[in-house]
């Protein structure tokens, strides 16, 4: 035991306790924590052993920490839900037509506006009226009005500031250098993170403490170069990363990169050496000025990034011959470095992106230099933003490095068998949680071979609690975020499911590779159609990508005569794949896991006579017990008329997904009269040329009694049911639907 505390100190220990109580205490695992430290606790004093008996009592005091977080934030979300006006702080800009996210003011619940009158920039205090729908955490207000109470604070508007010089300084590679500079990946593409994400780098796109302590270096570089003596080069060096940190907005992962920096110069000043486990430790504090600090995943990649930094050079003298010296030694000791790193942080990874990647040691390796190189290189340019060409001339240096950073994001997505797609529940995450403390322990050196069995241990349960998870026995209807175009699968009780478009293509991928066959390989299970509904690349762009990886046994199609590319590969890797291919004929249907799948249109006399293939969308209607699910594709006017004419009774649904994107040359008086929805679903892109979806058609249909959920303000949605109750889990909140 005194190994291990001189290898990991006292403090940095029972922090690590505290902070596992806290993730407890917000988890699901509140009751056995504050069992287990008082426990610990009770039998340690028995033994008359202090140090356990004090790592026990800080266990349990996360647990109540939490939980009397928790009850101040019931409370406050209680008196927010009992309100009839919101006072709060918005996250994005608020104007009509558009959706901003928000916080209630003194009370850290969320909200979504869904704005119709009034202006406001983000940071603002404004007073929110309208219509709440209350989710079980978060509250949506559908038909907000915003009045101003206070303009955004100073750092705020400094905040903003940055970002627009970053946009007018960087051009094209503005969403990544506002990634890396001031933690905004809201303009990224879904296709940069993705395969940010598959290749293992997606900590790269996020504000960490690697991004501040580089910047940090640079700067104590610059002035130790103009001769400022070595303490005023590290103060200098300190407070204007300090001022950095405010500016951006003060991320959990920042704040503790600056904390760590400033330790680090006070004990150089006070010549006074530090254990590093110390400094880790107090850079990691966060938490006990803002417990919910401990669930900010930049926070907890950040931290568990430096822990891995400490132990390794530890391992690389244990693990390397002498003998092994030069580019080689460092090589092998990077690799060392990434792949720890890459462990410690795989159960986090597979938590929030439902994915692991294989390659990212390799990949971490190959981008550190870019990495390394490019992020002063953005500084500059930001902080010479004024100086117009001076500052485009800084751009042009990093452009080649962002491409080089890109591109092997690029090629790590690329390699087969490179992530592992996975779902994990709260029992697989503790697990994780275990694995990631055995591993920092056997590495510090403490009790390494039963550490090592406890981390092998807990592999190996992960690995098979999967197969003994039990069915939902639900019907989920997914209608996946690929922007402006659609793409919506519904999962069978059996777990399998029936794809309805794959969104659309780009220039070098499709939201098919991107976006839907990840999404469907995390949750698992087969594809057994694929439905087309018709051949506008928005709707069958990604269709050849999944046909090729997912692998149907049936492709349902319209047959609609004028085609496009997309639309021919699709039917080209069908016949490679020998996926059976079936025209859509009104009348037939298709029985899957229980769920009814029943064919409305096109009749194929309706088709002949057409030149838009709006007009020839393949229109079903899904049946599970007593619940209903309308999918109209593009259906425009016209065909909704045939529907009323040849189909009326079978139209009516709970769940609607509105046709062409809520344009108005859909969802008619009539045909909305027939289908009576109770939630209209609307797949749109954020800021579409288009002007989807159209007020007018949001009116009627929240005039037909509809609730409508659209994916450019809630991303993607997801509606349940068991066939008797409906509720809507959508921007991490669920809802239920009386």
């Amino acid at each position: 035991m005194l190994h291990h505390v001189a290898s990991m100190p006292l403090v940095a220990t029972a922090l690590l306790a505290y902070i596992a109580g806290l993730l407890a205490g917000f988890g699901a695992f509140a009751p056995a924590a504050t069992v287990l430290g008082i426990a610990a606790s009770v039998l340690a004093l028995v033994r008359r052993s202090r140090l356990v008996a004090g790592l026990g009592l800080a266990l349990a005091a996360g647990v109540v920490v939490a939980d009397a977080a928790e009850r101040r934030e019931a409370r406050c979300s209680a008196a927010v839900r009992s309100a009839r006006e919101w006072v709060v702080e918005l996250d994005d800009d608020a104007f009509p037509g558009g959706a901003a996210h928000a916080t209630a003011h003194d009370c850290p619940v969320a909200l979504t506006l869904v704005v119709r009158r009034g202006r406001a920039r983000r940071g603002s205090l404004v007073t929110v009226t309208g219509s709440p729908v209350f989710g079980r955490q978060r509250l949506l207000v559908q038909d907000a009005t915003v009045r101003v109470e206070r303009p955004a604070p100073l750092l705020v508007r400094w905040r903003i500031r940055a970002e627009h010089a970053v946009d007018a300084t960087f051009d094209g590679d503005a969403p990544i250098a506002r990634a890396l500079l001031v933690a905004d990946m809201k303009q990224l593409s879904p296709d940069v993170r993705d395969r940010f994400a598959a290749s293992g780098l997606a900590h790269v796109l996020s504000i960490s403490g690697l991004h501040v302590g580089i910047i940090a270096l640079a700067l104590e570089i610059v002035f130790g170069a103009m001769r400022l003596p070595r303490a005023g080069a590290a103060a200098a060096s300190l407070t204007v990363t300090v001022v950095y940190v405010l500016i951006i907005g003060a991320p959990p992962p920042a704040v503790r990169a600056a904390t760590m920096l400033g330790a680090r110069a006070a004990s150089r000043a006070l010549q006074r050496p530090t254990s590093p486990w110390a400094i880790v430790a107090l850079g990691a504090a966060t938490p006990l000025v803002s417990p919910r600090a401990v669930l900010d995943l930049g926070w907890q990649l950040s931290v568990l990034g430096v822990a891995a930094l400490v132990v390794v050079p530890g391992v690389v003298r244990r693990v390397l011959p002498d003998d092994i010296l030069g580019w080689r030694r460092d090589l092998t000791a990077g690799l060392i470095a990434s792949t720890v790193a890459t462990c410690l942080t795989a159960p986090l990874v597979a938590w929030h992106f439902g994915r692991v990647s294989a390659i990212g040691p390799l990949t971490n390796i190959i981008a550190s230099p870019f990495v390394t190189l490019v992020q002063p290189i953005l500084f500059l340019g930001l902080v010479l933003a004024p100086l117009d060409g001076i500052a485009r001339f800084v751009a042009g240096a990093a452009h080649p490095l962002l491409v080089g950073l890109d591109a092997t994001a690029r090629l790590g997505a690329s390699v087969p068998f490179a992530q592992i797609f996975v779902r994990p529940t709260p029992l697989e995450a503790l697990l994780g949680a275990v694995v990631v403390v055995s591993i920092l322990a056997a590495l510090s050196g403490w009790r390494t071979l039963r550490c090592s069995i406890a981390a092998g241990a807990a592999v190996a349960l992960i690995v098979w609690l999967p197969w003994l998870r039990p069915r939902s026995g639900n019907v989920e209807l997914h209608m996946i975020d690929v922007g402006q175009g659609d793409a919506i699968a519904l999962r069978t009780p059996r777990g399998r499911w029936v794809l309805f478009d794959a969104g659309g293509a780009w220039m070098r991928s499709d939201a098919g590779k991107s976006t839907v066959v990840p999404y469907l390989a995390r949750r698992g299970g087969d594809l057994v159609a694929f439905v087309l509904s018709h051949p506008h690349t928005d709707h069958v762009g990604g269709a050849a990508s999944v046909l090729a990886a997912l692998r149907p046994a049936l492709y349902l199609d319209a047959a609609f005569a004028a085609g496009n590319d997309a639309y021919r590969a699709s039917l080209r890797v069908a016949a490679e794949q020998r996926v059976a291919w079936r025209r859509v004929h009104p009348g037939d249907s298709l029985v899957v896991d229980g769920v009814v799948l029943s064919l409305l249109a096109p009749d194929s006399t309706w088709t002949s006579g057409l030149a838009d293939p709006n007009l020839a969308s393949t229109i079903v209607v899904a049946r599970f017990g007593a619940r209903r699910f309308l999918f109209t594709g593009d259906a425009e006017g016209p065909e909704e008329r045939w529907l009323l004419e040849h189909s009326a009774a079978s139209l009516h649904a709970d769940v609607l997904k509105v046709g062409h994107h809520g344009s108005s040359t859909s969802s008619t008086a009539p045909f909305l009269d027939a289908v009576r929805p109770r939630i209209a679903l609307v797949s749109v892109g954020a800021g579409n040329m288009y002007g989807h979806p159209n007020a007018a058609v949001l009116r009627a249909l929240a005039a037909h009694g509809a609730r409508v959920l659209r994916t450019d303000v809630l991303g993607t949605i997801v509606v349940a049911t068991d066939g008797r109750g409906l509720w809507v889990e959508a921007d991490g909140e669920t809802w239920d639907v009386p």
